[in-house]
Formats: structure tokens, C-alpha cells, sequence
């Protein structure tokens, strides 16, 4: 049986809370599970007790037990010290997406056009003022 440590969902709509739990890879989220071994409230404050409660014993021993927990409750024990920081690797975090993409092309371009439209007249009124200088010389 492949064991995982995950959130289970409760609380009302818009109103998230989430029980640390030990089931079975394949129960379904909010299904049956063997034990609750803490509970999340994410609409709580970072720096609060609160917001992150775990057995760590019990977390302890189903991680001996070889379950594996999900990302998320992963980072939660990361930052709890039970586990090893891990080395992420998300290379298209940072990368815009394709709407913001075309919009800065659209800028880019937008600013190319209007710095050549101001180079443009300022190159005309040059051989305009020469010609000028040269009519008044004769």
C-alpha cells in the first residue's frame, strides 16, 4: 500500500482548512484516511502558531514507514526541520506569460515608431534650414 502524507480539505466555500493526513495514495483528497496528524489554516497569518499544527512523532513515524508526503506538506516540514531543504527547480517561474509577452512587443514596438517619427522631422527641418541659409546668401 503506497502511503502518502497530504492535505485534506474541509472548511466551507471561500473559507479553506486543511487536515495533515496519512491515507492511501489512492483514496480520493477529501476521503478516507488512516490517521489526521496535524491541521492547516491557510487564512491565518504567516508568523501565527496557529496556521501549521503537526504531530511530529506521528509524522516521524510514517516517514520511517516509507510514506511520502506531497509537495506542499513537504515544505511545511522543511520549514518545521524534519526534512532536508530540497533544491527546486522551476525554471518558468519568472517567464511572463503570453498575453504580457505581447503586450511589451506592443510597447517596444510602439516606442521604436515614435522615437523614429522624432528623429524623422528633426532630419527634415535640416535640409530645409540649409536650404534656407543658402537662399538668403545670394
Amino acid at each position: 500500500m503506497a502511503m502518502k502524507i497530504r492535505l485534506a480539505r474541509g472548511g466551507s466555500k471561500k473559507r479553506p482548512f486543511y487536515r495533515i493526513v496519512a491515507a492511501d495514495s489512492r483514496m480520493p483528497r477529501d476521503g478516507r484516511y488512516i490517521e489526521k496528524l496535524g491541521t492547516y489554516n491557510p487564512l491565518l497569518p504567516k508568523d501565527s502558531e496557529e496556521r501549521v499544527k503537526m504531530d511530529i512523532e506521528r509524522v516521524q513515524h510514517w516517514l520511517g514507514q516509507g510514506a511520502q508526503p506531497t509537495d506542499r506538506v513537504s515544505r511545511m516540514l522543511e520549514a518545521a526541520g524534519i526534512l532536508a531543504k530540497k533544491d527546486r527547480n522551476n525554471p518558468k517561474k519568472g517567464e511572463p506569460g503570453k498575453a504580457a509577452k505581447d503586450r511589451a512587443e506592443s510597447r517596444a514596438k510602439k516606442a521604436s515608431e515614435a522615437a523614429a517619427a522624432a528623429a524623422a522631422p528633426a532630419a527634415e527641418e535640416a535640409p530645409a534650414e540649409d536650404a534656407a541659409e543658402e537662399a538668403n546668401a545670394e
